[in-house]
């Protein structure tokens, strides 16, 4: 009676799991447009509206869906720990430095704790010396309020920070004394955003600066608070409601607005984009105290810096694809005047510094970085040797007129380094992280796909050394291209877990990005946005066909941007990937411009009100090209309630349709309450969120937990 007991407790059992794991209902409200003459349906249109209850609730009833399963997970509860620790004992990480007189400020990411702190050092050499200004995690131990940018007076007496909560990013500036950490005065509310961004520029002695502020609550109707970022003027001690109007009324409503002051604080250098497209506008202050602009949208000036010797170098991509760079006296700064120092080359300018008599540039190199040597009058002095396939995540110049720039690759933590121009060479500073992965067992290799019109694109495969290309290896590929966006090599802890599991890694550079400057950017923007997701399909069988991997084998995973290019992916070729991770991703094309950052995407996305462009969006957008019958691979989506990039509606209307599909295999929405698009989210959640990802994948993939010697 034994085995007839054991096979009626198993059907019992896998009764009540398919009754515990069943797939919340979603019912259809279906809602028909019509765009240029073409009909459109949405069944989901009711899953935008957050503010209704039953809304909340199905979200609700997913995320304990979702849970059930990922918890029950046998790879979750190991890969957790294993991350847990990885991330306990690295050590720390500086970035986002500021070099002031005698003193260096900079946010340092200390693990275990949840959020970053700003710290000020004597130089990148005393470690020593190091203070802490401001702990939010102090603030706040939920670790819910992170800080979103800072910026030093010029004589580093104060500093500028933006605080939000919650992944929001809607932060408001808080003033510290930078001797103390002490908070002086009352915030500035609507600093920051989370669709125009935020910028600080203080004035020459510190009794002030200038600011980015969104309309606040009464002045426009809610339906503009996110948009229409102006520029205004705080004077240190002063009720911030005494602020006064600088510049932006003329301004586009999707205006963002970046802002820096020059060495000496003399002027001011406003940069205005218009949206995300890659369209900027730039505006001077100079010692008469009126704005004068230098550049309008047409110039193709993307970037300026001030140098210090009364120039205003410029990054131009008039008749220059690739870029140029340019400079004009700030004395008569008119761009008709403006001498080319640098003209295009074969690689694309990224970013440039000048520093005394000498102009570093910063080359994209299809993903990796180089960097290039001229003095200010355009003469080539050579190249700085950094590590091989490597990215230079910024560039500062330090006291003394030396230049420091932070490096990192995919196995080696970022450090910054020190040039020293009298002996040529690259110098390691005390600001470097250590990492308790060892990664000498693992090989970077650089290669090729091929896309459908011929186009060469750069796959970057993180592999075990002596991985056998007999193609039963586990892949796991991700993309992103958009936005003039590279993806540069990056050090991640979370990668260990997979590569000890034989996972192969890789990061394909798309059209779109900026890894080959401003032409490979607009081939994959607007009607030409196809390119990026025949790229990544390439990339997908160029792995399969050379043995890495099958398609059962394959997973892909993106975000934002790149989570789109999952959806289209998925949609377009459900075939050819074994599981799909996507976060925070955009998927009803259709409907995102309607969305407040929607509306900033729409220069590099384009609009449904106009014809071409509305075909071009619907010929790709995932929501609307899922289809019945079909049985799509295994599907995480992943997103935070309180995303100010990209409206979890895309997530929960993309769900409930592939839900609805027939499909046999799961499809799963992860729902955080305390994040929202990735920025300032906590160490906690990020890991949590990380050891939920790579179980999902790893149960696609069979792997299972290793039992130790003698267990059953």
């Amino acid at each position: 009676m034994k085995p007839v007991r054991l096979h009626l407790r198993m059907a019992i059992l896998v009764a009540l799991q398919a009754v515990c794991f069943a797939q919340p209902p979603t019912p259809k409200k279906p809602i028909t447009d019509v765009y240029h003459g073409v009909s459109v349906t949405d069944d989901y249109r009711w899953l935008e509206n957050y503010s209704d209850p039953v809304v909340k609730a199905w979200s609700d009833s997913q995320n304990r869906y979702a849970r059930r399963i990922l918890d029950a997970l046998p790879m979750r509860a190991a890969v957790l720990e294993e991350l847990k620790k990885l991330h306990s004992t690295t050590s720390p990480n500086y970035n986002a430095l500021w070099s002031r007189p005698g003193t260096l400020f900079a946010m340092k990411v200390q693990p275990p704790k949840e959020q970053p702190l700003l710290v000020a050092l004597k130089s990148v050499d005393d470690r020593d010396s190091e203070r802490v200004i401001l702990d939010p995690n102090s603030l706040d131990p939920s670790g819910g309020t992170a800080i979103d940018f800072f910026v030093p007076s010029l004589d580093g007496k104060h500093v500028a920070v933006s605080l939000s909560k919650g992944g929001s990013e809607s932060g408001d500036v808080h003033i510290y004394d930078a001797g103390n950490g002490k908070e002086t005065g009352s915030p500035i509310p609507r600093v920051n955003g989370g669709t125009a961004g935020g910028s600080v520029a203080w004035n020459a002695d510190g009794s002030g600066f200038y600011y980015t502020r969104y309309p606040r609550s009464g002045e426009r109707p809610p339906v503009d608070l996110n948009f229409y970022q102006q520029i205004y003027y705080h004077r240190l001690g002063t009720d911030t409601k005494q602020d006064t109007y600088s510049l932006g009324k003329e301004f586009p409503r999707i205006a963002e607005i970046q802002l820096r002051s020059s060495g000496d604080g003399r002027y001011i250098l406003a940069t205005m984009a218009n949206g995300d497209g890659g369209d900027f506008a730039h505006f001077l202050m100079g010692p008469d105290g009126q704005w004068h602009q230098i550049a309008r949208l047409s110039d193709e000036i993307s970037a300026a810096a001030f140098g210090t010797d009364g120039y205003l170098y410029l990054l131009s991509h008039l008749h220059a694809l690739k870029g140029k760079i340019l400079r004009m006296p700030l004395a008569r700064p008119l761009i008709s005047d403006a001498q080319t120092v640098v003209p295009e080359s074969k690689v694309a300018i990224e970013n440039f510094l000048p520093i005394a008599n000498t102009l570093y540039v910063v080359d994209q190199i299809g993903g990796p970085s180089q960097i290039r040597i001229f003095d200010t009058s355009g003469k080539a002095q050579g190249v700085i040797p950094i590590p091989p396939v490597s990215a230079v995540n910024q560039i500062l110049r330090s006291e003394g007129d030396q230049l420091l720039f932070n490096d990192s690759s995919y196995l080696e933590p970022a450090a910054w380094y020190r040039y020293d121009s009298t002996a040529k060479k690259v110098i390691r500073t005390a600001l470097y992280k250590t990492s308790p992965a060892d990664f000498s067992g693992v090989e970077v290799i650089r290669d090729f796909a091929t896309s459908k019109d011929g186009t060469k694109v750069p796959l970057n495969i993180i592999r075990p050394k002596g991985t056998k290309l007999d193609g039963k290896n586990p892949v796991l590929l991700e993309g992103y291209g958009g936005y003039d966006v590279s993806l540069t090599p990056f050090f991640s802890l979370d990668r260990k877990p997979l590569l000890d599991r034989g996972v192969i890694l890789v990061i394909a550079n798309l059209r779109g990005g900026g890894e080959y400057g401003e032409a490979w950017h607009r081939a994959g923007m607007l009607t030409k946005k196809q390119n990026v997701f025949d790229d990544f399909a390439a990339s997908a069988r160029y792995l399969i066909d050379h043995k890495y991997t099958t398609a059962a084998r394959l997973a892909i995973e993106g975000g934002s941007n790149g989570g789109l290019l999952m959806g289209a992916s998925l949609t377009q070729h459900p075939e050819l990937f074994g599981a799909v991770v996507s976060h925070v991703g955009i998927y009803d094309m259709l409907r995102v411009e309607l969305h407040p950052n929607g509306a900033f995407n729409v220069t590099e996305f384009g609009t449904v009100k106009e014809d071409d462009l509305f075909h071009a969006l619907y010929a790709y957008s995932p929501y609307h090209h899922v289809v019945d019958g079909t049985n799509y691979p295994p599907v995480l989506f992943l997103t935070g309630d309180n995303d100010p990039r990209v409206d979890p509606a895309n997530s929960r209307k993309m769900t409930a349709r592939l839900q609805a599909s027939g499909t046999k295999h799961p499809v799963l929405l992860r729902t955080s309450g305390s994040s929202g698009h990735g920025i300032g989210t906590a160490l906690s959640e990020a890991i949590a969120e990380a050891a939920d990802v790579q179980a999902f994948l790893f149960e696609q993939w069979g792997i299972r937990p290793v039992k130790p010697a003698g267990t059953y």
